[in-house]
């Protein structure tokens, strides 16, 4: 179980991320894809959804992306580090990102 409390599991969640894989993941695999603190461990991040969303959460899986070295003109420049979990719901579970707001 998770030892955060009611108002910092509503924190662990930062963004849904929507992009090609991500929607290939939904569809194909039922899975929904977040940006997530990079603090947040499964189990923080299970509550978290299964609270925001009331949904059934099956299971957990966390990726750490690391950011990419960018060229601004002459100056070298690094994108953020950012934790990204994969989270397959239950059948019969969905999410509606319309009415979801961080």
């Amino acid at each position: 179980m998770s030892k955060l409390g009611k108002d910092e599991l509503f924190q662990v969640l930062l963004a849904p991320v929507v992009t090609e894989k991500s929607t290939r993941a939904a569809e194909q695999g039922g899975q929904v894809v977040f940006n997530v603190l990079q603090s947040a461990n499964r189990q923080d991040v299970k509550a978290a959804i299964e609270q925001a969303f009331d949904v059934e959460v099956e299971t957990v899986r966390i990726m750490n992306v690391k950011g990419k070295s960018k060229r601004f003109g002459r100056a070298l420049g690094k994108r953020s580090d950012r934790k990204k979990a994969y989270i397959r719901l239950k059948e019969g579970s969905d999410i509606d990102f319309a009415e979801f707001q961080a």
